[in-house]
C-alpha cells in the first residue's frame, strides 16, 4: 500500500478537487464528492481553504428541481492571470488568460533583431508592463510560459534556435533573476499540442500536433504529458528526410520534410514561380477561388509531401488524433479529403486527422494554459474555450 503523510495527502486531494472544478466550470460540493470519491467533510474543508485563498468562489445558480438549491463552486477567474508568449522571428506575441483559461488581452510587437541582449531587454520590458497592469488582483501574473521555435532541453536551456542562431542560452534564468517571477520555456509545437488537448480533446490520451509554418514541428501529448525524448529534443520531425539528396536544409542534411511541406516552402515556391513579392494568405485564398494554376499546383505539391510525412508519423506513433496547424490548410477547400486520398497504407491506424481551429494563436493559448496548470498544480487541465 502506498502511504504518505497528512500534508501530502491533503495536497493530492486539493489537486484532484481543482481538476474537477476546472473541468466542469461550476460544480457543487455533492458533485465534487461523487466525482472524486472523497468524503463530504474533506470536500468542505478543502473548499473552505480555497475560498480563503480566493482561488474559488461560490455562486447561486438558477435551479428548477425540487429541494434545496445547491451552491455551485467555480474557479475565481480574476484571482490571477497567466502570461503566454510566442517568441518567433520578426515578432513576439503575448496573451493574458484568466484562471479559467479565457484570453483577456493579446499584444504583438514587431522585432527587427535576433541579438539575445536586445530580445531579452524587450521581453523584460513587456513582462514588467503586464505585471504592473495586473498587480491589483490577489495573485497578479501567476506565471509566464514562452514558446520557443527551436530546441529546448529538459532543464529549459535553449539549445538552439535556427532562425535566431542562438546556442545554449539561459533565457529562463536571466528572466527569473530580473523579474522575481516563475518563467518556463517550452517548444512551440508542444504548446500547440497542449492547447488542443486542454481546450478541445479532453479525452484523448495520444494526440499529435503538426505545426507547418516556417518549419515543421511535432508536439506530442502522450497520457496527458509531453513526450520530449531523452534530452528534450523530440519532435523535430521537419528534419525527417523524405527526398534523398533533395533540397539542402540548414540542419546539414538534404531533402528534409520541411523543405517540401512547410508553409514557408509554399510561399518560397510561389515567389519563385511568379517572380513577384511574397503573397499573403488573403491573396492565396483569392487566387485559389479564381482557379489560379500556379497556386493550385503549389498547394497540390504541399499536400502531397505533407501526406508522405503524415504516413510516416502515423506508422511510428499510432496516434489517436493528429491536429494540423496550418493557415494554408484552413483556407484551402477540401484540404482534409485531399490529404486522406494519399493515405493508402493498410497498416496505418489513427482515429482522426483535424485542422486546428485556433490559428496562429495556438502557441500562446497553450502557453497561458500551461502557466495555469503549473500555478494550480493540477495533474491534467481541461478547460473550455471562452
Amino acid at each position: 500500500m502506498v502511504t504518505g503523510d497528512a500534508a501530502y495527502i491533503k495536497k493530492m486531494n486539493r489537486s484532484l478537487i481543482m481538476k474537477y472544478i476546472l473541468q466542469e466550470g461550476m460544480i457543487s460540493r455533492a458533485q465534487l464528492s461523487k466525482a472524486t470519491a472523497l468524503t463530504r467533510a474533506t470536500i468542505s474543508a478543502q473548499v473552505s481553504d480555497l475560498i480563503d485563498e480566493e482561488l474559488v468562489i461560490e455562486n447561486d445558480t438558477a435551479y428548477n428541481l425540487v429541494g434545496r438549491k445547491p451552491i455551485m463552486i467555480s474557479i475565481h477567474a480574476e484571482a490571477g492571470y497567466a502570461l503566454g508568449i510566442d517568441l518567433e522571428l520578426g515578432k513576439i506575441s503575448f496573451a493574458v488568460a484568466n484562471l479559467q483559461g479565457t484570453i483577456v488581452e493579446t499584444e504583438t510587437i514587431s522585432i527587427n533583431t535576433t541579438l539575445y541582449s536586445d530580445i531579452l531587454s524587450l521581453l523584460l520590458t513587456s513582462i514588467r508592463a503586464f505585471q504592473e497592469r495586473y498587480a491589483s488582483c490577489r495573485y497578479g501574473i501567476v506565471g509566464v510560459v514562452i514558446g520557443i521555435h527551436g530546441l529546448v532541453s529538459t532543464d529549459e536551456i535553449i539549445h538552439y534556435i535556427p532562425s535566431f542562431d542562438w546556442h545554449n542560452v539561459s533565457l529562463k534564468a536571466d528572466l527569473e533573476k530580473s523579474l522575481g517571477l516563475t518563467v518556463h520555456l517550452e517548444n512551440n509545437a508542444n504548446l500547440c499540442a497542449f492547447a488542443e488537448r486542454t481546450f478541445f480533446h479532453h479525452e484523448s490520451d495520444n494526440l499529435l500536433c503538426v505545426t507547418l509554418y516556417t518549419g515543421i514541428g511535432l508536439g506530442m501529448m502522450i497520457k496527458h504529458s509531453f513526450f520530449r525524448g531523452q534530452n528534450g529534443f523530440a519532435g523535430e520531425i521537419g528534419h525527417m528526410i523524405v527526398v534523398p539528396d533533395g533540397i539542402s536544409c540548414n540542419c546539414g542534411n538534404k531533402g528534409c520534410w520541411e523543405k517540401y511541406a512547410s508553409e514557408a516552402s509554399v510561399f518560397q515556391q510561389l515567389k519563385k514561380d511568379r517572380a513577384a513579392t511574397p503573397l499573403t494568405y488573403e491573396q492565396i485564398q483569392r487566387l485559389l477561388a479564381e482557379g489560379d494554376p500556379e497556386v493550385q499546383a503549389a498547394m497540390k505539391h504541399f499536400i502531397y509531401y505533407l501526406s508522405i510525412g503524415l504516413n510516416n508519423i502515423i506508422n511510428i506513433y499510432n496516434p489517436e488524433i493528429i491536429v494540423l496547424d496550418s493557415e494554408l490548410l484552413r483556407i484551402y477547400p477540401n484540404a482534409l479529403n485531399e490529404i486522406q486520398s494519399h493515405m493508402h497504407s493498410r497498416i496505418s491506424h489513427y482515429r482522426e486527422i483535424k485542422i486546428s481551429s485556433t490559428g496562429k494563436q495556438s502557441c500562446v493559448l497553450g502557453a497561458s494554459a500551461l502557466a495555469i496548470q503549473k500555478f494550480l498544480q493540477v495533474p491534467t487541465l481541461n478547460l473550455r474555450r471562452g
